[in-house]
């Protein structure tokens, strides 16, 4: 067993540093292949790094309500387009972005689901003095990692109209067990001494980020959506999260025949996280 702590003492900050490294993949596509009219724009974002993303304004001009996407882990804004023709044709503005490491932004020295809070806080900003936003109907919606990082975002920000959360999890620590589990690491000592390296590594405990905890200091509504073929993050976890969701402004939405990265899927059922929409920016009249 010394042997073991030993080990994980030298190798664990290598592994942990590796494992916050994403995998990068360029976006092939653009809304304008979709017929959509877009902006190519650059946020700044923390530590002096640059995001890039898309603005797909609205219908109508002036001032409107806009929906902020963030994929998820290894992921990119590409594979957020398919939101894209859903909102815009419901009078929707779309604003896509790249979390740092990802897509076609700016790196940094790693990625963590708080630097993906961090970037969607600073894009939000950047949205709020744009011409085509109305900043008090801004709605944020996040996959995965990026779902994780917008309960996370709503939960210190005020003035958003709405959380829509596909596929987030219930706690980092885990799906940190659960990964160790498979590798056969033992969570006393090894797993539990990894997961401090971690909260040190990203500069936040882990309590004060997980998703079950949160939720429930969110102030405007918020929609759990999850697929009930979800193998990477079962369903279980958003049934978990609406069990203890902080009053009935949160509501779940399982969609059937649906797995973790069917984004897509969306496009077939749309009318749902619609109305949600229009009713949580005062639409629906």
């Amino acid at each position: 067993m010394f042997s073991l702590i030993l080990l994980a003492w030298f190798a664990a900050p290598a592994l942990v540093r590796r494992g916050f490294r994403a995998p990068r993949r360029l976006e092939q596509s653009s809304p304008a292949e979709l017929g959509l009219a877009y902006r190519e724009i650059r946020i700044p974002t923390a530590r002096g790094k640059q995001l890039f993303g898309w603005l797909i304004p609205a219908p109508l001009s002036g001032p409107q309500p806009v929906v902020a996407a963030l994929h998820g882990w290894g992921g990119n804004a590409e594979d957020m387009l398919p939101f894209a023709p859903l909102l815009h044709r419901a009078g929707l503005g779309v604003l896509l972005v790249d979390a740092r490491n990802h897509g076609r932004s700016d790196s940094d020295t790693f990625s963590s689901m708080p630097r993906f809070a961090e970037d969607l806080q600073h894009a939000l900003d950047w949205l709020i003095e744009q011409p085509e936003a109305d900043p008090a109907r801004l709605a944020i919606l996040g996959h995965s990692v990026g779902a994780a990082a917008c309960l996370l975002v709503a939960s210190h920000r005020r003035g958003l109209a709405a959380v829509i959360s596909i596929a987030a999890f219930v706690h980092p620590a885990e799906m940190m067990r659960q990964v160790m589990a498979v590798h056969h690491i033992p969570y006393w000592p090894i797993g539990r001494w990894v997961i401090g390296y971690v909260e040190r590594t990203i500069g936040h405990r882990l309590d004060d980020i997980a998703p079950l905890y949160t939720l429930q200091a969110i102030h405007c509504p918020v929609l759990l959506v999850h697929g009930d073929r979800d193998r990477t993050v079962p369903v279980a976890a958003a049934e978990t999260l609406y069990a203890h969701r902080y009053s009935d402004a949160v509501q779940l939405w399982v969609i059937p025949g649906v797995a973790h990265d069917s984004v897509e899927a969306i496009q077939a059922h749309g009318d749902r996280l619609l109305q949600f929409l229009n009713i949580a920016m005062n639409r629906d009249k």
